[in-house]
């Protein structure tokens, strides 16, 4: 999803900058950010910015490496979408070796060593998902819950907020696991909840990569319009599902606005300029009615 918002950009004839930009595995999520910060450079002469992407949504190695590389390459700054917490050992040298670092998308509980953090609230937005929930279930039915990485801070507070929207309906969560934010994990575990519960009322997925699975899987079982699923991101065939009446909401982020303004804050920081350590780029939620809006 790639909306354009506008953003107020330093000026092409600031002194040249040259910064990382790594973002966490090949989904349209991340392909949109990457346009974003291509399109930043292209509105600013002055901005030079490195690519670079990890192989999966467990490829702590694969971005360590690229961290590594970036700093060999000379880049001044990171915005990066960490995989995991972990890879502050990394960032930990490319400081040392005076590289700004700004996270996008989630940050790294207990780590201070980046300059600005520009993300989606994902615990404020995961409340926007159960308080839709809440207003389509009852008292008694059914959950079941597609995670995405667990001990990520961003995926975790999605389940946790989506939780607290419930606002305390007694909803009974019959089934719950990870799914690596993958569509085959998403598939196969929402086909064994389907399966253990043949009078399940509703799935939520932490992702949209398992949410479009989930859709699948319903689709699958002849459950479509029985089951009310909800999913985060709006990506990855979450549109298409939610045409078919399969999906019925899921929460938007705004990739682009979160790729902007991570890229604005690090080159106004190398640039000795202060910036805000928190950026929050904001989330909706998307329904077949109002789904035009978000394309």
């Amino acid at each position: 999803m790639a909306i354009a918002l506008g953003l107020a950009l330093p000026a092409a004839a600031a002194d040249a900058v040259k910064i990382g930009f790594i973002t966490k595995f090949p989904v349209p999520f991340f392909a949109t950010m990457e346009n974003a910060a291509k399109d930043y450079a292209a509105a600013n002469p002055g901005v030079e910015i490195i690519y670079g992407q990890g192989a999966s949504a467990t490829d702590i190695e694969g971005q360590i490496g690229l961290i590594e590389s970036m700093v060999t390459q000379g880049v001044q700054g990171i915005a990066l979408t960490p995989v995991d917490p972990t890879v502050a050992t990394a960032l930990d040298k490319a400081i040392a070796a005076g590289v700004k670092v700004v996270l996008m998308d989630n940050d790294i509980p207990g780590w201070n060593g980046r300059t600005a953090l520009a993300t989606t609230d994902n615990y404020a937005a995961g409340k926007i998902a159960g308080e839709y929930l809440k207003s389509v279930l009852q008292a008694g039915d059914t959950m079941g819950i597609l995670e995405g990485v667990p001990g990520v801070p961003a995926l975790d507070d999605r389940v946790n907020g989506m939780i607290e929207g419930l606002g305390g309906l007694d909803v009974k969560i019959v089934g719950r696991g990870a799914t690596g934010c993958t569509e085959e994990q998403g598939i196969s575990l929402a086909e064994d909840i389907l399966t253990a519960n043949p009078d399940l009322k509703s799935i939520y997925a932490a992702c949209g990569p398992p949410a479009a699975g989930a859709a699948q899987a319903i689709k699958n079982a002849n459950l479509a319009g029985k089951v009310l699923l909800v999913g985060f991101d709006f990506c990855c065939g979450e549109e298409e599902a939610i045409a078919a009446g399969i999906e019925n909401a899921t929460v938007a982020q705004f990739p682009t606005r979160m790729a902007s303004l991570g890229v604005d804050a690090l080159v106004r920081a190398i640039r000795g300029e202060t910036v805000g350590s928190l950026i929050d780029s904001g989330a909706a939620l998307v329904t077949k009615a109002n789904m035009a809006e978000f394309k």
